[in-house]
């Protein structure tokens, strides 16, 4: 049976590549669909294409994970690609209630059945958002994404981590 991991990877984090390993072990194909919402455009910090290629470059060691992208209604993407299954991820509790609803959604418009994967805990306080975040002052991320979102995070913000790194070996530096 196959299965798509949909979302907006903005990037993919630890947490995203937490549920991803493991759905693959769970399923023969599981395809990472980056969902393209024309109404979030200009909202997110990477571009489309460049969300795919950090996809991509994050997978590649898992045989049976490909990635693709599409605009529109999931249960449509679903219906086309012949797909059965859709996981989502879980990181807390206030996550479920509105995937909750989403799941139920897709199974009313599209009789389509929702997996639901908890997240290890380890990574259930990790969003893309607050990499992004951290990612824009120069934190260290590196723990919370895979090497590809973390060296796609530092070309954005490439000034910022020059700053802080040499603001850092000035105060290593003896008086």
């Amino acid at each position: 049976m196959n299965a798509v991991f949909p979302g907006s990877f903005d990037p993919i984090t630890s947490g995203h590549m937490d549920v991803l390993t493991r759905a693959a072990k769970m399923f023969e194909q599981v395809t990472v669909t980056v969902m393209h919402n024309a109404r979030k455009q200009g909202r997110h910090l990477f571009t489309l294409d460049e969300r795919l290629d950090i996809l991509r470059e994050a997978t590649a060691h898992l045989p049976n994970v490909s990635v693709d992208t599409f605009g529109g209604l999931l249960v449509d993407y679903m219906a086309q690609q012949q797909q059965g299954i859709i996981i989502r991820g879980l990181r807390a509790v206030s996550d479920y209630e509105y995937e909750l609803q989403i799941a139920h959604l897709n199974r009313q418009i599209g009789d389509t059945e929702t997996v639901f994967i908890m997240a290890a805990t380890r990574w259930s306080f990790v969003s893309s958002s607050m990499v992004r975040e951290i990612a824009s002052y120069g934190g260290d991320i590196s723990e919370m994404v895979p090497r590809a979102s973390a060296a796609a995070l530092r070309r954005k913000h490439d000034d910022v981590y020059a700053e802080r790194e040499a603001a850092l070996a000035a105060a290593r530096r003896p008086s």
